[in-house]
């Protein structure tokens, strides 16, 4: 059996067999780290590489291509803290900021573009009439990703201690 836990939080050298690049999308909120060190542990320090990607959806009135300063700002500071993670980590990190209609597109089209062996992703924390859902992005990378998908959910006690959930 696989110990992908024992690989990325004891900071063994070995990846996890067939996975050289990762895709992580990250959104600045605080579970991206997890996801990160889970990312980096799975591509293996010095071996593989990460792809940070953090996508502005921009609405349907606007130019794709519009400029967004503060949404720019504040992807460039995330993006620039998972870099950090990656470092401490040893792990080549690429980083990437695009804009799109829907982040889940992008995130297909970023594995794509970049051939990754897997996408490594956030359930996001959220209810729709008292029922836990996946929103709209997980499902359409689950159902367009041409490689492996691994989806993070923090357990609600980590996510309540952290000031979210209910």
């Amino acid at each position: 059996m696989l110990r992908i836990r024992d690989r990325v939080f004891r900071g063994r050298d070995e990846a996890a067999p067939g996975i050289a690049s990762v895709l992580v999308p990250v959104t600045g909120e605080w579970s991206d780290d997890d996801v990160v060190r889970f990312a980096c542990g799975l591509a293996g320090p010095r071996k593989g590489i990460l792809h940070a990607l953090y996508v502005i959806e921009v609405e349907r009135g606007l130019p794709v291509d519009v400029e967004i300063a503060p949404a720019t700002a504040k992807g460039e500071q995330v993006l620039r803290h998972v870099e950090e993670i990656a470092k401490t980590l040893r792990c080549k990190s690429e980083a990437e900021l695009v804009q799109a209609r829907q982040s889940g597109a992008a995130i297909v089209q970023e594995a794509v573009e970049r051939n990754v062996d897997a996408v490594v992703m956030k359930a996001p924390d959220m209810r729709v009439h008292n029922s836990f859902s996946l929103g709209q992005t997980v499902p359409y990378v689950l159902e367009n990703a041409p490689c492996l998908v691994i989806v993070w959910r923090n357990g609600m006690e980590k996510a309540r201690s952290n000031g979210h959930g209910p």
